[in-house]
């Protein structure tokens, strides 16, 4: 069986996760969610207690455990859904995202999730790194000040502290970092279709996306 793989990229607020996650829900696929992947070891780093700098200090993530339950994040057989999204995790996983041997023990896990399964991911390197043969890619995009607005709404609606003059400085710094790393930058896809989702609702995304897919399996493409 041919299983499709549906790869969506952007940076930080674009809305990828909330996108990826309802298209997944609309066409049946799995939902996975890389980022949230790279969340959890920065928030499993923290617990540890270890040197945040120090490369050396990550071996741990070849024997951390990932499983996705409708579409949430299971670390080691626990539910970090909630704990991944606080501000220090936000305001450190550009930094541990940056090391090779964290990306490489990542992209290989998200690669064995995506084997066998028809699935949606969303990321920062999905499109030209961890299914550079996915079907369908999609890379969203946003202006910062709307990006902030719609993090700050959802810090606010998790019961998270915020501030939005913060997050604005926050994901300027983090687009930053991301599109500047040494391994697996933040960029689009040669082949991606890209959309600016500043002016344009979630559900309008979704049905942009879902239209296109569905038309395209209709017709055999």
């Amino acid at each position: 069986m041919n299983y499709i793989q549906i790869a969506i990229d952007g940076p930080a607020g674009a809305g990828k996760s909330t996108i990826a996650k309802l298209i997944a829900e609309h066409l049946n696929y799995i939902y996975i969610d890389s980022g949230a992947m790279y969340r959890a070891i920065t928030l499993k780093a923290i617990k540890l207690g270890i040197d945040l700098e120090d490369e050396r200090m990550y071996d741990f993530v070849k024997d951390t455990k990932f499983k996705f339950l409708n579409g949430t994040l299971f670390m080691d057989d626990v539910d970090v859904s909630h704990d991944i999204r606080e501000n220090n995790v936000s305001n450190n996983v550009s930094l541990v995202s940056s090391y090779f041997f964290v990306r490489k023990e990542l992209v290989r896990a998200q690669q064995i999730l995506a084997k066998n399964h028809n699935v949606v991911m969303d990321g920062r390197d999905i499109g030209y790194k961890v299914l550079p043969d996915a079907k369908y890619k999609f890379y969203l995009t946003a202006s910062i000040k709307k990006r902030a607005e719609r993090r700050n709404i959802d810090n606010l609606e998790r019961n998270i502290k915020s501030n939005l003059e913060v997050i604005e400085k926050e994901i300027e710094r983090r687009d930053f970092l991301d599109t500047t790393r040494k391994y697996s930058p933040l960029k689009a896809a040669d082949d991606a279709v890209i959309i600016d989702t500043s002016d344009l609702t979630i559900d309008q995304v979704v049905k942009l996306i879902t239209e296109k897919i569905m038309e395209d399996e209709k017709n055999g493409f």
